[in-house]
């Protein structure tokens, strides 16, 4: 394949428009298709660089001097962009605000491309011996019932969001903690739970080392 029909293909993989592969490398619709057709020679290293950025393939490949279509495949997940209290619960908006962001499917494993995966970032230590603080966690709805005690989940009570343990004792529901910090305790619902609302279990996190 050329090189416009590496683009091509990669960018239907990624299901991704002309228009959005523009808006991520600063060039319009009409230019992406004359790239696409291999109509523009001595494409500018820069540019080269901006497309194998957003299709996540080498320069190599794209330039031809390597076969190997060195990419990761990915996936795009609903991003939730208020951070998720991994300390006291903080009172924010809802969780209705959405935004889309994008990660290699060896990442998720077995959920890779789940569309009901959402992507949230912790801000807080309480659960700092699992998921450090900053971490991004992927999160799947389940039904209270299906949970099993240590699962770790995304909860609210009224307005207030939290990242926790759950374990069921009779008729308590326990959101406990993993800190180092030994000054986080458990919070315990035992009466009626109506505000009370289950967001997920997070399946796996991602680590920010900065």
């Amino acid at each position: 394949m050329n090189m416009g029909d590496k683009i091509k293909s990669r960018r239907k993989q990624l299901k991704i428009t002309a228009d959005q592969l523009g808006d991520m490398i600063g060039k319009n619709r009409a230019t992406i298709y004359r790239y696409e057709k291999n109509e523009i020679e001595d494409m500018p290293y820069t540019i080269v660089t901006k497309l194998s950025k957003a299709l996540n393939l080498s320069p190599s490949y794209l330039m031809g001097w390597d076969e190997k279509e060195d990419f990761q495949a990915v996936s795009e997940y609903d991003y939730i962009p208020t951070p998720v209290s991994a300390g006291e619960p903080i009172t924010i908006d809802g969780i209705s605000e959405k935004d889309t962001i994008t990660i290699p499917d060896e990442l998720l494993g077995r959920y890779a491309g789940d569309n009901e995966i959402f992507i949230m970032r912790v801000n807080g230590d309480s659960m700092n011996k699992v998921i450090p603080h900053k971490s991004l966690i992927a999160v799947k709805p389940i039904n209270i019932a299906d949970l099993d005690n240590n699962d770790i989940i995304v909860y609210s009570n009224g307005y207030s969001f939290s990242v926790k343990r759950f374990y069921r004792d009779g008729e308590r529901l326990i959101f406990r903690p993993e800190s180092y910090d030994t000054s986080f305790t458990d919070y315990i619902v035992s009466e009626a739970y109506d505000d009370l609302r289950l967001h997920g279990k997070v399946v796996t996190y991602i680590v920010n080392l900065d």
